[in-house]
């Protein structure tokens, strides 16, 4: 792991960034993909950690997964599906979407991840296979799905309120099930629920019918999933950081390629932004920030955005007031409980963060220079080097955390700044 100076500037940020692929649409793709009626092309691939591992664990299955000259293009051929060893890395989508698939091998299936993915809640996604008429060994990780090329399916009900990505996981390969696969979530209301949104609306756009007219349960019809070739957008999440560095010096940073209708949930950062007090402009297909004079304080609920968190706390501390986060007590089961390692890592620096029992309070107070830990945590790194930016001496470790979702974080961070005082 290598400790990392983030880099400081004096004046304001002026730059455009592109941005890769979004790992939420590229993973749901390559799965609707693998289990589609026919070949499909992927375009606008993301290439990192959570997104290579997918590669991976779909070619180890058998899956046809073939990329030319160009990495960012993968052709998906489906094929009949075969015991594997998959590993999960801290990837959450590779976990929690892979097992469903898994059911339909001709054999045994087993699952593996690094250390801290082995703490995230996954009984609920096996428990609901077993519903399902799926034979699975093990509640937690390690744990194996006895495929046998088929599955009943049916009615389920699970408590989703840990992760919206039970939902999905089990939404995205319902079509294959003999009977298709009704989910009915019962408990909290699911954080970030634009995600399940996102995984109807790629349902949908494969042929597959969705039936989301009754609160709470979503209805899939048994059937095939048409091949289809994708063209993934912009990271809109990734892109929260950069927007905010223009945010916290009062420059002004662009993003080329921002759609103009989406279902990531990373778009709501200009509604933030906003907030805050910055000019947000879409135009031409660049959004553009520019930051104030002064941040303001917000007081918000991210509960469909808990993604963003890192970011928000980050700049919020920067911001001349108190700030509350609310609606997050979910991110404690996240890559880290993040709840705890914000508060830690911010008030390390000289911050006034308490946890509340959904959120975080975050007041303003003089930061300072210190060692800021990751925890494994590509969104706590970020975090840490939007700090950095306008604090002397902000040493992250574990930079390399950040190629989980983005190939080469530290660089582009760099090219932004290149030319800022």
């Amino acid at each position: 792991m290598t400790v990392w100076r983030a880099p400081r500037v004096t004046g304001p940020v002026t730059a455009t960034v592109e941005l890769p692929g979004s790992k939420s649409i590229t993973n749901r793709a390559l799965i609707l993909a693998a289990l589609a009626s026919g070949p499909s092309t992927v375009r606008g691939v993301l290439r990192s950690r959570d997104t290579d591992l997918m590669l991976g664990a779909l070619s180890a299955l058998g899956v046809g997964i073939e990329s030319g000259d160009n990495p960012t293009t993968v052709t998906v051929t489906p094929a009949s599906l075969h015991g594997a060893d998959v590993y999960c890395g801290l990837a959450g989508t590779v976990l929690r979407f892979l097992p469903p698939v898994a059911a339909f091998a001709d054999g045994p299936v087993r699952f593996d991840a690094d250390e801290q993915a082995r703490t995230r809640p996954q009984s609920t996604i096996l428990g609901a296979l077993r519903v399902l008429g799926v034979d699975v060994d093990g509640d937690t990780l390690p744990f194996t799905v006895n495929g046998t090329g088929r599955a009943t399916g049916g009615a389920v009900t699970i408590d989703a309120s840990a992760s919206s990505q039970f939902v999905s996981g089990l939404l995205l390969s319902a079509p294959r099930f003999d009977d298709g696969v009704t989910v009915h979530h019962v408990g909290k209301p699911v954080p970030s629920t634009p995600h399940i949104d996102m995984t109807v609306d790629m349902l949908t756009t494969a042929g597959v019918s969705v039936d989301t007219a009754e609160a709470n349960t979503w209805r899939v019809a048994p059937g095939p999933i048409r091949a289809v070739d994708w063209v993934v957008e912009p990271d809109l999440s990734n892109a929260a950081a950069f927007l905010a560095a223009a945010a916290a010096t009062g420059g002004t940073v662009t993003v080329p390629y921002w759609p103009t209708v989406t279902t990531q949930p990373g778009a709501q950062i200009a509604d933030v932004l906003r907030d805050m007090g910055c000019q947000v402009t879409l135009s031409g297909g660049n959004l553009t920030v520019t930051g104030p004079d002064r941040l303001s304080p917000v007081s918000i609920d991210l509960h469909d955005i808990g993604e963003l968190t890192p970011t928000i706390a980050a700049l919020v501390a920067l911001a001349d007031g108190a700030s509350v986060l609310s609606g997050i007590a979910h991110l404690r089961g996240h890559e880290t409980n993040r709840l705890e390692a914000l508060a830690t890592e911010i008030n390390r620096l000289g911050g006034k963060v308490t946890e509340t029992d959904d959120g975080l309070r975050i007041e303003s107070a003089p930061l300072h220079g210190g060692h800021w830990l990751s925890y494994a945590d590509h969104r706590m790194a970020t975090a840490g080097a939007l700090i950095g930016l306008v604090t002397d001496d902000v040493d992250v470790d574990d930079i390399e955390t950040t190629a989980k979702t983005l190939p080469d974080f530290p660089a582009m961070w760099q090219q932004m700044i290149a030319g800022t005082a």
